[in-house]
């Protein structure tokens, strides 16, 4: 059974949330001095320093600073532990011959999240009779007000409470074993084609049109940040204003993270067998001229909730080769040279008239029909960074 996270927003007091902001920045205190112990430990002794080795040092410690010993011990735990897989990544990105990007220190306004990894012990939830009500108690904090707008699945593992740019807070708990939700079967099968234009086109002529949220919020967003860069640094002028900026920018996330989960919902309840493209989206945005609308688009998270949900369902998902699949006729193969601007597909060979996203979806469909035959086809989409 897979695990599934909920999230929940909380609403702690003005003393806990004083509390929370303190231990954010003790653990991102914590988190660039394990950084800087690994650095100077492979500098003058030219060893590589584990997660068991500097989570031991860690009750040192909290006796040398009393202050880090208020923090909740699973939580710094969590701390050295997001250090280790930091450098885990940069050995990988090492090994596969991939740009390393050595691990950097953490800001102090970036550092935004806390783990807490035992469900009893550092922190545990109660359900309230009433509608939408529940608390969460979290170690050397108590109670939190929080409101539980769905009801929580399975057992409860770990929580990560998250403050957000426009001071929201928010907890992420991730349950295990959970029951998938029934979906009636269906042997209907789709090919999608993502783009600009429209943002999907389906092998059966549905059209999903591309909401554009960012474009929608630009002018909101330029005028926020002209009035916020004509206010004095430091300021408290200008720390309300970025706020106002950070609300527009959420505002975006949230509408656009909706709309993918909105569609891709529908998709994995009505189709049986979906194929989508493999896309490289980080590739596609270094164009300059597309960059922007390929962005706002957001492919990847649209793949991404497509893939949970399709696991979940039980269905197959499949990925196919991009290449060509605009430019080859779906009726009779024929491929020729089509630029972007054109969007209607004219075979010459059998005279096909056929919208180009729509042409490309079909063949699409037609390639994953073909890997399935030839056993070549995954169930599902892997998860893979470059989605």
């Amino acid at each position: 059974m897979p695990n599934k996270t909920f999230q929940y927003r909380i609403y702690p007091t003005k003393k806990q949330e004083t509390i929370l902001i303190t231990w954010l920045k003790l653990s991102c205190e914590t988190y660039n001095a394990a950084l800087q112990e690994r650095r100077d430990a492979y500098t003058m002794a030219g060893k590589s320093l584990s997660y068991s080795h500097q989570s031991a040092e860690l009750p040192e410690c909290r006796e040398v600073r009393p202050d880090l010993a208020k923090v909740p011990s699973q939580v710094l735990q969590d701390v050295v532990k997001r250090v280790d897989l930091a450098f885990d990544g940069f050995f990988r990105r090492c090994f596969a011959g991939e740009k390393p990007g050595y691990p950097r220190y953490k800001s102090h306004l970036r550092y935004d999240s806390m783990t807490f990894k035992q469900y009893g012990n550092s922190f545990s939830l109660e359900a309230h009779p009433r509608k939408n009500r529940g608390t969460l108690i979290l170690a050397k904090l108590g109670q939190i007000k929080m409101v539980m707008h769905r009801p929580l699945q399975g057992i409860p593992k770990t929580a990560i409470v998250k403050r957000t740019p426009t001071k929201k807070w928010f907890v992420s708990i991730c349950c295990e074993e959970v029951l998938p939700e029934p979906v009636p079967e269906s042997n209907k099968e789709v090919g999608i084609d993502v783009g600009l234009k429209t943002f999907a086109s389906l092998s059966d002529g549905t059209t999903l049109q591309n909401p554009r949220f960012f474009r929608q919020e630009e002018k909101n967003l330029a005028k926020a940040q002209r009035k916020r860069d004509k206010t004095p640094k430091k300021s408290k002028e200008r720390k309300r204003l970025n706020k106002r900026v950070a609300r527009v920018h959420e505002r975006t996330k949230n509408r656009r993270k909706n709309f993918a989960h909105q569609q891709s919902r529908k998709i994995v309840n009505e189709y049986g067998l979906i194929a989508v493209e493999s896309l490289v989206v980080r590739n596609m945005i270094k164009n300059p001229k597309l960059a922007k609308s390929i962005a706002d688009a957001a492919w990847s998270q649209f793949f991404e909730f497509l893939q949970s949900k399709a696991e979940e369902a039980g269905r197959e998902v499949i990925r196919v080769n991009p290449a060509y699949t605009s430019q080859t006729c779906s009726c009779c193969r024929h491929r020729q040279e089509m630029p972007l601007s054109v969007r209607i597909y004219e075979c010459p060979v059998c005279g096909l008239v056929i919208d180009r996203d729509h042409n490309g979806s079909k063949n699409i469909l037609d390639a994953a029909r073909t890997a399935k035959a030839c056993g070549r086809a995954g169930c599902v989409i892997p998860e893979a960074p470059d989605l």
